[in-house]
């Protein structure tokens, strides 16, 4: 089946070729008819495998093929948890409505303001938001929200694991009672379940991938070694096999800040990508990292879902996540759209217990392996470690689903611009309004 089997305008048809795709994935096969058809949609798919276009396709044709209002207002609204996917999604907007009279702007912290609101005055069809900064801007009333047709929460369940829910409620707060509610996850966990039940009308249910697997395409490997000898290690395996483009996650901003001076000291061009980088620094890492003119990007967690890089090869678990379902959206960032990928995690004796719970998450035993010259010492005793959040974690004895998500929500709404970060939301930015 191809994109015009699915009944898609001629516009959005030709804007779909000119990205280069010919047939669509099995979850825009099944949420684009859905989407059409007005009612509401739960939608859980694995990250990479084109949730973006199975909305934003069928939303376009929906907001161009209805009555147009004598004044241009916001008709569609997409909430995403993070500045990096928010502007992704607003480039599928731009990118896929460009034969399209529609107008679309991004919207989130970080940055001034000002355009932003420029941009909202000057009249929008869709607009792509992270929660705090548009809750800024409707308390400012900058933005109305009172007749938007269309509302996607993109990423749900991570906006819920970064502590989002108070704000959503807030939003929803302000719009139509009668919408089309689409709600996108890369897991259908019982919170977003609960969520769903909420916010949704009898919705349609597409599960396109079991709950919580890891992309078929992936190589995944373990590396067993001393905590003292990951940074070794790791610069050992990046020359040794000539890795040009690797992704590299910690659990902390501070842990990801030093890892990318020691990997630059060490001639391997790294910079490191967090909630507490300034947004033009964020962009400028990722825009480098993209290009290849960047060896390896250090992240925390906050990119695990927000970065889309066409056909990236490697992704290194520095440290294991605290929670093991975001090790599944860690290394889905490899793999993607058909393409082959590694992911290779490095795990001390400190982190065999999250081990443990990942293996038990994704029903697999990964692959064992131990790189010469990096024996782990068999004699090691595992240690504390620290869960990214000013705590402290058990690695030997707790696994990475024991560790819920205590304390999790409120420390990153501290941390970064997604973060609600009370005093700091005066800023904004985003690109500028685009066709779309």
């Amino acid at each position: 089946m191809t994109f015009s089997d699915l009944g898609l305008r001629a516009e959005l048809l030709r804007a779909v070729e000119a990205q280069g795709y010919t047939t669509p994935t099995p979850i825009q096969l099944k949420a684009i008819p859905a989407v059409l058809q007005g009612g509401d949609l739960l939608a859980s798919a694995q990250t990479g495998t084109g949730k973006t276009a199975g909305f934003t396709l069928p939303m376009l044709q929906r907001l161009a093929g209805g009555p147009r209002p004598a004044k241009r207002q916001v008709r569609a609204l997409v909430l995403t948890p993070t500045r990096e996917l928010a502007a992704q999604v607003g480039e599928s907007v731009a990118d896929y409505g460009r034969h399209l009279t529609l107008k679309s702007h991004v919207i989130f912290g970080g940055v001034g303001q000002q355009p932003q609101v420029d941009a909202i005055r000057a009249g929008l069809d869709v607009l792509v938001a992270t929660p705090g900064r548009l809750l800024d801007l409707q308390q400012q009333k900058h933005v109305d929200l009172s007749k938007v047709e269309i509302l996607v929460l993109d990423e749900a369940d991570r906006m819920l694991d970064m502590g989002f829910i108070h704000d959503i409620k807030k939003i929803l707060r302000v719009l139509p009672e009668k919408r089309q509610n689409l709600l996108f996850s890369a897991t259908f966990s019982n919170e977003i379940q609960a969520l769903a039940g909420k916010l949704l009308d009898d919705p349609a249910m597409i599960e396109v991938a079991r709950r919580n697997t890891t992309a078929e395409l992936v190589d995944q490997a373990i590396y067993r070694v001393d905590r003292e000898k990951k940074r070794e290690l790791l610069a050992h395996l990046i020359t040794e096999h000539d890795w040009q483009q690797v992704l590299v996650f910690t659990r902390t901003k501070h842990g990801a800040n030093r890892l990318a001076e020691q990997l630059s000291k060490q001639d391997i061009p790294a910079m490191a990508i967090h909630g507490n980088k300034s947004q033009s620094a964020r962009t400028k890492a990722l825009a480098a990292f993209k290009t290849g003119d960047l060896q390896v990007l250090v992240a925390t967690d906050i990119a695990a879902r927000g970065l889309d890089i066409e056909e990236l090869p490697h992704v290194v678990n520095f440290e294991l996540p605290n929670v093991a379902e975001d090790y599944v959206h860690r290394i889905g960032r490899t793999g993607r759209a058909g393409s082959e990928g590694q992911a290779v995690s490095l795990v001390c004796v400190d982190e065999h217990g999250l081990l443990k719970g990942i293996e038990r998450l994704i029903k697999r035993d990964l692959e064992k392996r131990i790189e010469p010259g990096f024996e782990p010492d068999p004699n090691a005793r595992p240690e504390p470690i620290e869960n990214g959040r000013g705590k402290r974690g058990g690695g030997g004895r707790n696994s990475g689903q024991g560790q819920r998500r205590q304390g999790q929500a409120a420390g990153q709404r501290r941390g970064g611009d997604e973060a609600r970060a009370p005093r700091r939301r005066r800023g904004g930015g985003g690109s500028g309004s685009r066709q779309a």
